[in-house]
């Protein structure tokens, strides 16, 4: 039957129903919806990719870990101790420069472990400005580099008279310790600070100090020094030469350093002078005295005069624990009563002028803690105190002009602090 034919059975009130519903389905359906922009809006908003990285699958969260470098620590030891992969000893050493896991103690160690104990990262602390890091890449091997921070450095003048001892006149000046000592090494081939100094004697200079973020963290070097020791004047003009190596010379480019220390040990007293008439004060004797003695608490440091090769480290009798150390062909001092031997002292090896040795002690003939010390030309004993020192190297002749101009712009520099000491506030082109 066609469809015109079965309407016929439809009352046309449901016909018209029908054809209406029709209508607005149809409207619905094509008609143009507003809202349907701002929901596709929406939805762009909603599924614009994260841009934070993904964690890595090594390391969710850093966990850091440090440690102190003990003495007698390697990296090995300290692996060990803090239950990390001696496969990364292995790792590190192959990569990092020598002198980078030589470990020194009281440096810091920072590291980031995985679960199965490997160091994720790794730090060796040289300074607040430096440090040797490692850190492993995506395909699991470590990656070295050596990474330096940039510090601010700003000059500061200080200056004292001496009333009573440099260390507690320059103390209460405000001058840290590490400058005071830095002062003493730098005239120390001059002025012998046991027996020279005297009330009014007065001392000035310009150092840095050291800032990082806008805060202290520690000084640099004293780039000029005056120091008036009973009525004589004695400067000091530190300077840097092409090869990066830094010494202080006079204003007119003179090494202040000498071929060899004054004195083997800092601010100890002289208890027994060069005497070769001393009578003996354990054997009751008249014996010969052919060094000095200096009293200082056992275990004070002390250092080699000079450059040279150590040709004697042992037990030597009365003498006790000895070092004997040779400079070149025609010196030679001798260090004795020993506690104890610094490792650097072995027989065949060099030592640089400075250097620790050994430590103060009572071993030998002694009646109590303190350092006997010889020195020797050709073979002959001499006073330590009153032989004339040679000198070391001076400015190279071709580099006295640039020596000359920055040693003149440094002596006006500190010239006019002296002459306006409330004037703290300088700069220096």
């Amino acid at each position: 039957m066609a469809l015109s034919g079965r309407l016929q059975y439809f009352p046309l009130t449901h016909l018209l129903g029908v054809l209406t519903a029709m209508v607005v389905l149809l409207m619905l359906l094509f008609w143009p919806h507003a809202p349907e922009k701002n929901l596709q809006q929406t939805r762009y908003i909603i599924e614009m990719p994260d841009n934070t990285p993904e964690p890595r699958n090594e390391v969710t969260a850093l966990n850091w870990e440090e440690a102190t470098v003990r003495p007698g620590d390697n990296l090995s030891i300290l692996f060990s101790r803090h239950n990390l992969s001696a496969a990364d000893v292995i790792e590190i050493a192959a990569i990092a420069p020598k002198d980078a896991i030589q470990l020194k103690p009281g440096q810091t160690l920072h590291w980031v472990r995985s679960q199965d104990n490997h160091v994720q990262q790794f730090q060796i602390e040289l300074s607040p400005l430096a440090r040797h890091t490692f850190e492993r890449s995506t395909d699991g091997s470590l990656k070295y580099e050596l990474a330096e921070r940039n510090a601010d450095y700003r000059p500061r003048f200080v200056g004292t008279t001496i009333e009573n001892s440099l260390f507690l006149d320059g103390s209460r000046a405000a001058i840290p310790e590490q400058i005071l000592i830095e002062l003493a090494a730098i005239f120390g081939w001059d002025i012998d600070f046991a027996l020279d100094i005297r009330q009014g004697d007065r001392f000035s200079l310009i150092y840095d100090e050291v800032f990082l973020d806008g805060e202290k963290i520690g000084n640099g070097n004293i780039l000029i020094a005056r120091f008036i020791n009973q009525g004589r004047e004695l400067t000091a003009v530190r300077y840097e030469d092409k090869n990066g190596d830094a010494n202080y010379y006079t204003p007119e480019g003179q090494s202040m350093r000498k071929a060899f220390l004054r004195n083997p040990i800092d601010f100890a007293r002289i208890s027994s002078r060069f005497n070769l008439n001393r009578k003996h004060p354990v054997l009751n004797t008249l014996r010969a005295h052919r060094g000095t003695d200096y009293a200082a608490p056992t275990g004070t440091p002390i250092k080699a005069a000079g450059d040279g090769k150590v040709v004697f480290a042992g037990r030597k009798g009365g003498f006790g624990n000895c070092v004997i150390i040779q400079h070149g062909s025609r010196y030679q001092t001798l260090y004795a009563h020993m506690s104890k031997f610094n490792r650097s002292a072995r027989v065949g090896r060099s030592i640089k002028q400075g250097q620790v040795i050994g430590y103060v002690g009572s071993t030998g003939l002694a009646t109590g803690p303190h350092l006997h010390y010889e020195f020797r030309v050709d073979g002959v004993h001499r006073d330590s105190l009153r032989v004339k020192l040679p000198k070391a190297d001076s400015i190279p002749s071709q580099e006295k002009a640039t020596f000359r101009q920055k040693s003149q712009s440094m002596v006006s520099w500190l010239n006019s602090y002296n002459e306006n000491e409330d004037n703290r506030v300088g700069a220096f082109q």
